[in-house]
């Protein structure tokens, strides 16, 4: 399937595919969209509650949220082992149109971003001492995870008009499964079907206010004791 980076409405990157009329992240701003979802609402909640914290990802996709996490995790001194699943990984040739470390501005955010991708798939690579990464090329539907063991995940699927499969109920509870108690998930979508799925799993869930463009996003806790509208 066809892809083309484009840019945001914030500078930073973002791959489109036009077959599905589709993007990775949001057109009004990738890096904005990244950090309002998943990093504010999603790690700095968690952040140096635990001596390591374990994240997935559903969608690894350009890695985006990957760097912004290592960045934050040594700005905040925080162990993370990170699982990224991405069933088509972005190739080198779009990788180095992609402009994330010049957007942060860090000297550090191009040498990790180069190491996030040129870690070997299937295999744990320590990124940093403090950063274990394992990056996993299967569909979530066939993958196993492991029970009451993640922290924080990042749902970060296409959207449900895209990949309905993703978003039903049975990947929710899977999904669910893995976590450990107290454990949130974060995810840009807040449609309907979505929430009462999660609901269905035993999630509690919140509406958040929106980045930039998007009025709501979604985070769900597991084995909280109330749903909140």
């Amino acid at each position: 399937m066809k892809r083309e980076v484009i840019t945001t409405a914030d500078g930073s990157s973002t791959i489109f595919l036009p077959e599905l009329n589709e993007c990775y992240h949001s057109t009004h701003g990738a890096i904005n969209e990244a950090m309002h979802i998943f990093i504010d609402a999603g790690f700095r909640v968690m952040m140096n509650q635990k001596s390591k914290l374990h994240i997935l990802e559903i969608g690894f996709g350009t890695g985006l949220n990957a760097l912004l996490t290592l960045l934050e995790s040594i700005a905040a001194n925080q162990a993370i082992f990170y699982h990224g699943i991405e069933p088509f990984p972005v190739d080198k040739c779009e990788l180095d149109q992609i402009n994330y470390p010049e957007q942060l501005d860090s000297t550090a955010a191009k040498t990790l971003f180069e190491k996030l991708h040129t870690s070997p798939w299937e295999t744990k690579q320590a990124i940093l001492p403090t950063f274990e990464l394992l990056k996993t090329k299967q569909r979530i539907e066939e993958l196993h995870l492991s029970t009451d063991f993640f922290d924080i995940v990042y749902f970060d699927a296409f959207a449900p008009t895209v990949q309905p499969e993703l978003w039903q109920q049975e990947i929710f509870q899977k999904i669910f499964a893995s976590m450990k108690e107290g454990g949130i998930l974060v995810t840009y979508s807040c449609k309907g079907d979505v929430k009462r799925a999660m609901k269905a799993c035993g999630f509690t869930i919140e509406k958040l206010p929106g980045p930039i463009g998007k009025r709501e996003f979604l985070r769900a806790t597991k084995n909280s004791t109330q749903n909140i509208e």
